[in-house]
């Protein structure tokens, strides 16, 4: 009896190593992320912006809600891509976020490039929506498959799952066109 006492001790005392080692202040850098799930939040953190800017930007030209309500949500991607940058400790590429400013000179070609597309009429704004969402869904879904860090996993997958949603309404809007 004292033997299985003793067996039952070491084993939970085992398992609360375990346990404090996953979970508790000493904590083994399981928080650490990878080269490349950091080059994914950074990028996406300013692919976001870009999304938003330029939907700022249409809304300004046709004043349609659908720009509203989606720059909206762009921002929100945003702010959820910020609070891992700021959790994880990474430097934040938007340092300056006035609209079509960017760290990475590829976004400011790319912004430059979809607002003269939009600005030629409405369906071409909506088209240029359907583009920037397909960019977005393109780039997330493999990096999906690049972290094992569940708070990483679930912003990817509220994003992808927003970008879905966009894609839709941008579909929808030009059905109607």
């Amino acid at each position: 009896m004292k033997t299985k006492c003793l067996l039952l001790l070491a084993l939970i005392a085992s398992s609360m190593v375990a346990f404090v080692d996953a979970k508790g202040p000493y904590k083994r850098q399981q928080g650490a992320l990878s080269d490349q799930e950091i080059a994914n939040i950074v990028y996406l953190r300013e692919e976001e912006k870009l999304a938003r800017d330029v939907y700022l930007v249409m809304l300004d030209l046709w004043q349609e809600e659908i720009f509203a309500n989606i720059s909206e949500s762009e921002q929100r991607h945003m702010d959820a891509l910020a609070r891992l940058i700021d959790k994880y400790n990474l430097d934040d590429p938007v340092t300056d976020d006035s609209i079509g400013a960017f760290t990475n000179p590829e976004f400011t070609e790319l912004f430059n490039q979809l607002v003269d597309a939009g600005s030629a009429s409405l369906e071409a704004a909506l088209a240029v929506g359907v583009q920037i969402e397909e960019l977005d869904i393109a780039d997330i879904e493999p990096m999906l498959t690049q972290t094992d860090h569940r708070d990483v996993q679930n912003v990817l997958e509220n994003l992808l799952a927003g970008s879905y949603n966009h894609l839709d309404a941008f579909n929808s809007q030009l059905s109607e066109e």
